[in-house]
């Protein structure tokens, strides 16, 4: 059975829709101030075809983040979030996707000084969020975490820390491991966590 035209329009745009996506990460993460032309020659498709896909530069960007975040929050899952202790499984989360977000150091620089609505910002999150709430959950209901303060608090709180964790070792007031350990001792305390996880190595 031979393919329809439009089968095959769509899966055209499809592909190039993808290599746009893959140029402008790629690009951007080594040129922040890249052009659009840029863009769309390393993707090798025109510039008009990058602007069919993406109105505005702003719009390509917003579909970066969403790439990225894919990547971090399947990074996440393989963290194997239901095994062992809720601290521990935690911990791992957040470095699985810290990893993710670590190979690309411009462009997240790049992304976080953009312009974005409250509701855009809460949207980008959600996946981060339903996870990391997942897991305070589990530990609540173990006696693992103290049952005091509120989940969404608590959700919201934990990736702030995060944030703040990744911009001291971004801005070179911390060196990773530093980060990562001021950044579990804050995150277990807030959560009060019955046990410690000794070492980062446990969550690696």
């Amino acid at each position: 059975m031979m393919s329809s035209p439009a089968r095959n329009r769509r899966a055209d745009a499809h592909r190039s829709r993808a290599a746009i996506l893959d140029a402008a990460t790629r690009v951007l993460n080594a040129e922040p101030d890249a052009s659009m032309e840029t863009i769309a020659s390393a993707a090798g498709v025109t510039r008009p075809t990058v602007y069919a896909h993406f109105p505005s530069r702003e719009q390509l960007l917003l579909a970066v983040v969403e790439r990225i975040t894919h990547e971090a929050v399947a990074a996440m899952d393989a963290a194997d979030l239901d095994t062992g202790p809720a601290a521990v499984a935690l911990m791992r989360m957040l470095d699985a996707g810290a990893q993710v977000t670590g190979r690309y150091p411009a462009l997240v620089q790049l992304l976080s000084a953009c312009p974005v609505t409250p509701e855009a910002d809460h949207d980008r999150h959600t996946p981060v969020a339903d996870r990391i709430r997942r897991v305070i959950q589990r530990g609540r209901e173990t006696g693992e975490f103290d049952a005091r303060l509120p989940v969404d608090w608590l959700v919201t709180a934990t990736i702030r820390l995060g944030h703040a964790a990744g911009e001291e070792q971004d801005t070179g007031r911390l060196p990773a491991p530093a980060a990562r350990d001021a950044l579990r001792i804050s995150l277990l305390r807030m959560l009060g966590a019955t046990t410690q996880g000794d070492s980062s190595s446990r969550y690696r």
